[in-house]
């Protein structure tokens, strides 16, 4: 018999797999290894609702993700516990590479909103400061720039508010993005910038012939 080991309850069960594991640490060969079998399954989730490809999407291992996109059982929209999909993960965690390989896709719905806060990829992109994402997603037709998230925050609100002025200079030379839209608290991009001190945004934000220098909250 096999005796317990004292540290065990240093490991709790998440329910990943081995391929999950190797996809986690970025392991390439072993990964490598797992998919040649024909008994290892690609699609199969931890407690988190990940999969091995959302794993290493979450963590920036653009190998091993590479390797997983090429399976036929891997599944790409599909959203985890916490309502993201990988374009999600990989928006919000900056991973430009893995971001990229995931709109070469015909498959990938680049503007599907997270299903419990309503934030979009690019909202995701936008917020984190991620500016070569932000620009990749904007070159899209289907990306709508203007999606808010359930407190009708939209990408240029939240870089606003977190001083990304690369991206809201991004943001503002698509025409369509509407500079003067508040939250549900009243608050637009403009009263954030003015509030905040920010003034190389403000200055971005009132070269906009369309931006109202007079809107209250």
């Amino acid at each position: 018999m096999v005796p317990e080991r004292a540290d065990v309850g240093l490991y709790p069960r998440n329910g990943l797999t081995p391929l999950s594991w190797a996809a986690k640490g970025g392991h390439e060969a072993v990964v490598k290894m797992l998919l040649e079998r024909g008994d290892v399954s690609a699609s199969t989730t931890d407690g988190d609702g990940q999969s091995p490809l959302f794993i290493a999407v979450r963590e920036g291992h653009e190998g091993v993700a590479k390797m997983l996109l090429e399976r036929w059982d891997v599944k790409l929209n599909t959203m985890d516990e916490r309502g993201s999909t990988l374009l999600h993960t990989a928006a919000r965690g900056g991973h430009k590479g893995v971001v990229e390989m995931l709109l070469e896709r015909n498959d990938i719905n680049p503007d599907i909103a997270n299903d419990v806060t309503c934030e979009t990829p690019l909202f995701r992109a936008a917020w984190g400061g991620h500016e070569d994402i932000v620009k990749m997603l904007l070159e899209r037709n289907d990306v709508n720039p203007n999606a808010a998230d359930q407190y009708g925050q939209t990408p240029l609100f939240g870089a606003t508010r977190e001083g990304h002025k690369g991206v809201v200079k991004a943001l503002l030379e698509r025409v369509d993005v509407n500079p003067n839209t508040a939250d549900k608290y009243g608050q637009a991009p403009l009263s954030i910038a003015a509030r905040g001190g920010c003034e190389g945004i403000l200055k971005l934000l009132l070269e906009r012939s369309d931006a109202n220098p007079n809107a209250a909250n």
